[in-house]
């Protein structure tokens, strides 16, 4: 595909700004389609950054027959059906994390996609960031290898706000949304999958219906061990925090940014062609869709994740 990649994005809050500010980085994609549920907000934003086309409606953008792909930041709960939705309408899609809320529905997702052979893509952002980035590169040259990944997952969420501080029409989950961050992340910095997986979790939030806080254990087939604490009560600092504890050193993920054990930061500059995590998975998205490739973090790679989250699931509901 050497034309311009026109994209139909849903989602005009907080992630869905990120993705459109990436885009306008890459060159020969465009979004042409503006799509989220409150009609003023979704032409405020559009008319912010040139979109033409708003709508409240999902189905309004796959029907327009220019547009080649769809990027879905929507809530949680939708993510498994819309992404069906896009490849039934012949769009490849990029689904922001988590890919589904049930097993059940990322095997429905995979198994669409294999059958239709579109790009589809989960938004499994720690796989880009230049941070985890440059320590993959230091594993598969044998340079590191990871003995225990260590995260701290912390927001203060007692209200249900987005992460710009806005009331949220949805609820968010730790496990299937925050943690599939972790668990993902941990197999994969590993080439190793996942044998082993345990989980506790504290009060069930008498509003919000969910665990706000949660520890888990997982261990990879190669011996590497991690553990992931999680909290929606945290009061500051906000954010997810990795030590890298390896064979060779010790190093500090913060996002997109690197610090050696001695909090020195590392230059992670070279590593890609920007420091945005979010751009970096756009970038791989358009490119697969014009190479004719599977992406890293296709919807099959990132399948056995969601099979430790649906196991960690069961496991607390018989606690």
């Amino acid at each position: 595909m050497s034309k311009t990649i026109k994209v139909a994005l849903a989602g005009a809050g907080a992630f869905g700004i990120k993705h459109i500010e990436a885009i306008q980085n890459i060159d020969g994609v465009d979004v042409v389609s503006l799509v989220s549920r409150d009609l003023g907000k979704t032409r405020e934003v559009a008319a912010k950054y040139g979109i033409a086309h708003t709508s409240t409606d999902l189905a309004d953008s796959l029907a327009r027959p220019e547009v080649d792909a769809v990027i879905l930041c929507t809530p949680t709960q939708m993510h498994a059906a819309q992404t069906i939705a896009c490849l039934q309408a012949g769009k490849h899609v990029q689904c922001e994390i988590p890919l589904a809320d049930t097993l059940a529905g990322a095997q429905q997702v995979v198994a669409l996609q294999k059958s239709t052979g579109l790009v589809a893509m989960a938004g499994h952002t720690r796989r880009f960031n230049p941070s985890h980035q440059w320590l993959n590169q230091k594993i598969k040259t044998g340079e590191f290898n990871i003995q225990q990944l260590d995260v701290q997952t912390y927001f203060f969420r007692r209200s249900n706000i987005n992460a710009l501080g806005q009331a949220r029409s949805w609820t968010d989950h730790l496990l299937w949304h925050h943690a599939a961050h972790t668990v993902d992340l941990f197999a994969y910095q590993c080439g190793s999958p996942i044998v082993r997986a345990n989980a506790v979790q504290g009060p069930i939030h008498p509003v919000l219906g969910i665990a706000m806080d949660m520890s888990i254990q997982l261990k990879a087939a190669n011996g590497a061990i991690c553990t992931l604490s999680l909290s929606f009560n945290n009061d500051g600092p906000l954010g997810t925090f990795f030590r890298y504890i390896g064979d060779t050193g010790t190093y500090l993920a913060r996002y997109d940014d690197l610090f050696t054990a001695k909090d020195e930061k590392i230059d992670v500059s070279k590593v890609a062609v920007s420091m945005n995590g979010i751009e970096l998975q756009d970038r791989e998205f358009f490119a697969a869709i014009r190479e004719g490739r599977e992406p890293n973090a296709s919807v099959a790679q990132v399948l056995p994740c969601y099979q430790v989250l649906h196991d960690l699931e069961q496991q607390l509901a018989l606690a």
